[in-house]
């Protein structure tokens, strides 16, 4: 699928844009180019050391801000396909700078919609969150307009052959900022700190989140948001699997915490639909025909009212196997 080919990644430096790099550089050794977009040069710097381009001739690194427009559109030059994980996330610090988050997770996305039509790129494949479904936080609402824009992007392509997606998923396992790795710093202190005892998350290995976005740039049709099945855990269990003898110690949920993660809500249902190992939220109406798309995936429509949360989910991590998790990811 990528051999040949030229990928631009934003946020190329972040967790996930960093195993990406290490995935598709060594499945796809004869991709043409592979352009890692990102505006934290100490990240870039320390990535280059690790894939040097002398040893990748395909890798390039290339400063600038999906707030830039100029910049991303000299960035997608000659770009075949491009993967977004550029976004501003922590929910706290987008409360307190609203604007900022804005300025990059809504009008960064639109910079890089039309700077992909501008310049004739066919495939666009976005990074969404569980919480941009019903949202309750800033960032959660940002994210869900980026969703909206990129779909809606399939409407403006006009002549261009090219088509937008979006992945939607939970928590990744040990990424920058999540849970497991807070919780192995602060359990030398002897204690850690639960939000709330009742609360769920999603759960999703780093390699499960690339397979997905791979999956996504391979097959859509344009205007899908896609969802894994996944499993879930309790806050709580994550605690005792990483220390089983600290003291849990109950602080409140934070503000635009929900307490359990959403990813297809009621509204949903109405056009989402089961294609076996994801899930996948059609717009209400498609550029293309829905017949040949249930044929193709043999999709089948989930029931009325279907939800999909972290609470209800059918499948939860015991906490035996949280350890094992955390014990064979290195985390």
């Amino acid at each position: 699928m990528l051999n040949n080919k030229s990928l631009l990644i934003t946020g190329g430096t972040g967790s996930l844009g960093t195993k990406l790099v290490e995935t598709i550089l060594r499945e796809y050794p004869k991709i043409k180019r592979l352009v890692v977009f990102s505006r934290d040069e100490q990240k870039q710097f320390q990535m280059a050391q690790k894939f040097p381009e002398s040893k990748f001739p395909a890798l390039r690194y290339f400063i600038g801000d999906i707030r830039d427009y100029q910049r991303v559109k000299r960035a997608l030059k000659n770009i075949d396909y491009v993967i977004h994980t550029a976004a501003m996330k922590h929910i706290h610090i987008a409360e307190y700078n609203p604007m900022e988050c804005i300025k990059t997770n809504v009008l960064g996305a639109e910079n890089l919609i039309n700077a992909c039509l501008e310049e004739g790129v066919q495939r666009v494949v976005a990074l969404s969150t569980d919480k941009a479904a019903a949202p309750i936080n800033l960032y959660g609402a940002t994210k869900l307009t980026s969703d909206k824009l990129f779909i809606a992007a399939n409407n403006i392509r006009g002549g261009n052959n090219i088509n937008f997606s979006v992945v939607r998923y939970g928590n990744v396992m040990g990424s920058n900022g999540s849970v497991i790795p807070f919780f192995m710093k602060e359990k030398k202190k002897g204690v850690l700190p639960i939000t709330n005892p009742k609360m769920t998350r999603f759960n999703i290995l780093i390699e499960e989140g690339i397979d997905m976005v791979l999956h996504a740039l391979e097959h859509a049709w344009g205007g899908e948001i896609f969802i894994p099945k996944i499993p879930s855990y309790r806050i709580t269990d994550v605690a005792t699997a990483i220390d089983e003898n600290c003291k849990q110690e109950i602080i409140g949920v934070r503000p635009g915490e929900k307490i359990h993660e959403e990813m297809i809500t009621s509204s949903d249902s109405y056009t989402t639909y089961d294609l076996g190992k994801y899930f996948t939220i059609l717009p209400l109406k498609t550029l293309w025909s829905l017949e040949e798309f249930i044929k193709k995936f043999k999709a089948e429509k989930v029931i009325e009212n279907f939800v999909y949360n972290s609470g209800q989910n059918e499948e939860f991590l015991t906490v035996s196997q949280i350890r094992d998790l955390i014990k064979n990811n290195n985390l």
